[in-house]
């Protein structure tokens, strides 16, 4: 088995866009109506939307190889990083503190050009709390560097991965490839979706570190959407690879046998447009919840307040089977009478929709925007 690095033509990619061109429309398209949404959006939302996606970011990039974690922290440390977190507070899981340091630093600093110093730090951050290995330095190791699944003696083998003697070299080129195809404006590359989908497999089949070559690859390309819209992107291509996550690794593992990575760009502006669309969804769903407190603020009782609340937080969907008096009663801890009184009033408002009859009765968010 030869892979990309291996053969004469690396790394020089070629690829048609032919299939996607219009994908590759609509994703500009969907960019300018993101940003039309953005400034209907009160300062304090759309900040706080920001923060959604960078928290639905740093939690499905890391869930995509294999680590979950604790949304609570990764939230509290991407505000202290933003500087939203007035008080002090010790974060207990350091792997959530470091991915969201990385997933802001990113976003922040979109327009610097990329450099050995950033990446290495972005190792350093990712690393924290993992004793295990040196970060923030190139790997070094004599044995290669391998992709591999399944069970010990019965290993597949899907990716190995230059020899560490190779990645200084590798990641300068890599490096100087990235600054270049930013500021060379008239290459077809510097089309947003095009660049990143091969900034991100350039650098995962480089695999210059002993551990995160995939959380950094992402924010990588991340990087390279923001600097080619100029603007941080407001979109999780990370939950979008995570929702099929097969599909993603295949995809990869087929793109680093050849330097025709046709599917993979394929494969890579679909997800991209997902993610987009995605992300329309949930600025939309701020707009209506900042649309829906500045109607109904002075026409709701503080229980009915609270448990709306409590309904827009788990995002679009709302409680799973709806709303009903029991929940209703749980979250404001009032009686059963009051809390039927409370849902008839909401009704007649055309605030919520009633499904079903008796101990079955339901209650649904009427979200205008869906």
């Amino acid at each position: 088995m030869r892979y990309n690095w291996q053969q004469k033509d690396w790394p020089n990619f070629t690829y048609s866009t032919e299939e996607v061109e219009t994908q590759l429309f609509e994703f500009s398209e969907r960019a300018g109506k993101i940003n039309a949404l953005l400034e209907n959006l009160p300062e304090e939302v759309r900040v706080e939307t920001g923060i959604e996606l960078l928290v639905a970011e740093a939690i499905k990039t890391s869930a995509i190889e294999g680590e979950y974690l604790s949304r609570k922290d990764v939230m509290s440390s991407i505000k202290k990083n933003l500087g939203l977190l007035t008080e002090s507070q010790n974060f207990n899981d350091k792997r959530a503190e470091g991915i969201a340091e990385l997933m802001t630093d990113a976003q922040k600093n979109f327009r610097e050009p990329l450099s050995e110093k950033t990446l290495l730090n972005w190792h350093r951050m990712l690393m924290k709390g993992n004793s295990t290995l040196e970060s923030g330095k190139w790997r070094t190791h004599e044995e290669p560097m391998q992709v591999i699944s399944g069970a010990m003696g019965r290993e597949i083998i899907h990716y190995e991965a230059p020899p560490s003697k190779r990645i200084p070299a590798e990641m300068d080129r890599f490096i100087l490839w990235f600054n270049h195809t930013n500021r060379n404006a008239e290459n077809e590359i510097k089309k947003p979706v095009i660049r990143a989908a091969i900034a991100h497999l350039y650098f995962e089949s480089i695999h210059p570190f002993e551990d995160g070559n995939g959380r950094i690859g992402r924010a990588i390309a991340e990087k390279a959407l923001s600097q080619t819209v100029n603007r941080p992107i407001l979109l999780s291509l990370s939950d979008a690879m995570e929702y099929k996550k097969k599909d993603y690794y295949n995809a990869l593992k087929s793109a680093q046998r050849s330097n025709e990575i046709t599917p993979w760009i394929i494969y890579f502006v679909n997800t991209t447009l997902q993610a987009q669309l995605s992300a329309e969804k949930m600025i939309e769903f701020s707009l209506y919840k900042a649309r829906f407190f500045d109607r109904y603020r002075d026409h709701l009782n503080d229980r009915q307040i609270k448990v709306i609340r409590r309904i827009l937080k788990e995002g679009p969907g709302g409680f799973e089977g709806g709303l009903n008096v029991r929940k209703y009663i749980g979250i404001t801890k009032t009686s059963k009478a009051t809390a039927t009184r409370d849902l008839q009033d909401l009704l007649e408002k055309g605030i919520i929709s009633k499904s079903g009859s008796g101990k079955n009765t339901s209650y649904f968010l009427k979200l205008q925007c869906y």
